[in-house]
């Protein structure tokens, strides 16, 4: 069966299509959702087989994956991450929500399935409703991942019509949030003894520190 495809309006997300995309989460399905920097596919973080059908369409396996998720706000990062030091802490309330992944020292409350062996997550907080709005009525992160093929042609990654088109016999629900960015966020290693940018994207970090 074709998977869903719900029109979502960013400024004003209607509550019964939220729960209607909830529901979907909660029964271990995944979906294609737009983010402040590119779509994104994702599923519940608790959900193993929902991860094993992520990993499958990726081609990609679980251990070897960086899987970042997307939490509601700061206080929803403490609950899956070790204690962040001050300067940590001030630059990602500064940055948050916003285009960025923090890769953080990972606690025990991150699915083993997501654990690398470094012990670390990604952590994403975008500055777009319909993403934290799903994670709020949720109640618990959504996985992240990006949806673009590297040496695939960039535009499917846009436009939700065509990433409905790309995906709708693999995933269970598509979201239409308008038209999608082409960059992908920043993503900033704070787990060595230096704060580290080892993607540049969207977010710009002499913005932040």
């Amino acid at each position: 069966m074709a998977a869903a495809f719900i029109k979502l309006y960013p400024e004003n997300p209607d509550p019964r299509r939220v729960n209607q995309i909830v529901e979907v989460l909660r029964q271990g399905g995944i979906i294609i959702y737009p983010t402040d920097t590119i779509y994104g596919m994702g599923c519940d973080i608790f959900n193993q087989k929902a991860i094993e059908r992520v990993c499958l369409i990726k081609g990609v396996k679980p251990k070897k994956q960086n899987f970042s998720f997307i939490c509601y706000d700061l206080s929803n990062i403490a609950e899956y991450t070790r204690a962040l030091s001050t300067p940590v802490f001030k630059m990602m309330k500064k940055a948050l929500p916003g285009p960025f992944t923090f890769i953080l020292d990972a606690n025990n409350k991150v699915p083993k399935m997501l654990n690398n062996k470094k012990k670390t997550v990604g952590i994403r907080v975008p500055d777009h409703s319909i993403p934290r709005t799903l994670v709020k009525e949720l109640g618990q992160p959504i996985l992240t991942t990006s949806i673009r093929d590297e040496d695939d042609v960039i535009e499917y990654s846009t436009d939700p019509e065509l990433i409905y088109e790309k995906y709708k016999d693999l995933v269970d629900l598509v979201i239409d949030g308008g038209y999608g960015n082409n960059v992908a966020s920043t993503v900033v290693d704070c787990t060595g003894d230096q704060i580290e940018v080892v993607r540049q994207g969207l977010g710009e970090m002499n913005e932040i520190v």
